[in-house]
């Protein structure tokens, strides 16, 4: 059965689109940008924006009931792919040390000028 994830503690959606679907045991988020759901404004810079996206999509799992170490699958966004290195050095911190697989792609843009994004599949139960 479908649910849909709804989560106070990410930003709102920017568009028409939940903060996850559950189906079953599987969680698809919506990608997830550097923004502070208290401010509603982006963090400063890529490594801030990174470590907020990252938090933005912990909460929207856990609303789901899973956690980030049931992700399975993550696609990470970022607008200047010089930026992988810093990118990558925050993720390392979120996830680990049995990572998820992985995709790093560089955007022309995101949405509201953000520098990077992150969405993932959890699994319920992976752990």
């Amino acid at each position: 059965m479908k649910q849909i994830v709804k989560s106070e503690k990410a930003p709102a959606a920017l568009g028409p689109y939940s903060h996850a679907v559950a189906f079953g045991e599987l969680v698809f988020t919506s990608g997830q940008l550097g923004i502070d759901p208290a401010t509603g404004k982006f963090a400063e810079g890529v490594e801030a924006q990174a470590r907020q996206a990252l938090e933005n999509l912990r909460n929207v799992l856990e609303a789901s009931g899973c956690s980030l170490a049931d992700a399975v699958k993550t696609t990470v966004f970022v607008v200047d792919l010089a930026d992988f290195a810093k990118v990558n050095a925050v993720y390392a911190a979120f996830f680990g040390p049995d990572y998820p697989a992985r995709s790093c792609v560089q955007v022309a843009a995101l949405p509201g000028g953000g520098l990077v994004e992150c969405e993932c599949v959890a699994v319920k139960s992976a752990r």
